[in-house]
């Protein structure tokens, strides 16, 4: 890595200086400390695997901590990776894996035009977020077409494992919801120019960001609501489907019980009256009432709606 001169950190340098590291090795990492002098809890945070979205204000800098989509994670995984961002009056320093589209399209941009550096570091952050979050659009709307299809599942032709497709569902949501809340708080934080070092102009482009993160967090709760609703449904399905088994069960034991004692009773090793046409037609005569009796009930079950 370069090495960053000192004298173009300061506010009066006119100069914009943005580095990006990429997966910073120990060596690397060095610079946030020795060249900035960051404070010793931001380096750790920036560092650390994750954190959650954050925005802290120290003496010379801001900290920000956002979440960028991880577009490699798996086809039916919602997954997200954190961005530090270091601003400061004339230097702006990120930190991530390596892996995020949003910096490589704002470098590319700053690359081939540095209209973009010119206009100052919180220009730069406000294209990067504004290309964060459009990110979060695609996948969105996969959670959404997922979603649909699990409920065309549930209401159609459920089974057994659609019950895992919802918990996974359920947790992918989970985890937009744990990112995006506090996220749009601290993108709320720099469209109200709690800052000094926000000027005006980009205020109005962050809360621009804060608005259609508003609508992907509006968006998460309407989820939510609707998975629990497909989860609540798929459980009264099963429990209806099992009621009707049960009915259908209950409906053979009892026309089973009066046959059950007829062959009991006449089967007794006992004296019984001999029924019209002598023992020979004894076994007909009982056939011929065990059906009549079981008529009877299954008119009389299906008289009261029990089936």
């Amino acid at each position: 890595m370069a090495a960053v001169d000192p004298a173009l950190l300061a506010p009066s340098s006119g100069v914009c200086v943005w580095v990006d590291l990429a997966d910073p090795t120990p060596e690397e990492a060095r610079i946030l400390t020795d060249v900035f002098h960051f404070h010793e809890l931001a380096v750790e945070d920036a560092l650390s695997a994750l954190q959650y979205p954050k925005l802290e204000a120290y003496d010379t800098f801001l900290y920000l901590v956002l979440h960028g989509i991880d577009f490699r994670a798996g086809k039916h995984g919602f997954t997200t990776h954190d961005l530090d961002f270091f601003l400061g009056r004339s230097f702006l320093v990120s930190v991530h894996d390596g892996k995020r589209r949003s910096i490589a399209q704002v470098r590319d941009h700053c690359d081939r035009n540095g209209h973009l550096l010119a206009r100052g570091p919180v220009a730069v952050l406000h294209q990067i977020v504004d290309s964060l979050i459009d990110h979060y659009n695609p996948e969105i709307d996969a959670l959404e077409e997922r979603l649909d299809h699990i409920e065309t599942e549930v209401f159609s032709n459920p089974k057994p494992t659609v019950v895992r497709k919802i918990l996974g569902l359920k947790r992918d949501i989970a985890a937009l919801r744990r990112v995006t809340l506090p996220q749009r708080d601290a993108l709320g934080r720099l469209a109200r120019r709690e800052f000094e070092m926000i000027p005006q102009e980009f205020a109005y482009g962050f809360r621009d960001v804060h608005d259609h993160l508003v609508r992907i967090t509006d968006e998460a709760l309407i989820f939510q609501d609707r998975v629990t609703g497909i989860l609540e449904a798929h459980f009264s399905n099963v429990s209806n489907r099992l009621n009707q088994v049960m009915k259908v069960l209950t409906v053979i034991a009892t026309v089973f019980m009066p046959l059950t004692v007829l062959t009991g009773a006449f089967g007794m090793n006992v004296e019984l009256p001999v029924f019209p046409g002598g023992p020979a037609t004894q076994f007909w005569w009982i056939t011929g009432i065990m059906i009549v009796v079981s008529g009877i009930m299954l008119w009389l079950f299906r008289r009261r709606k029990w089936m």
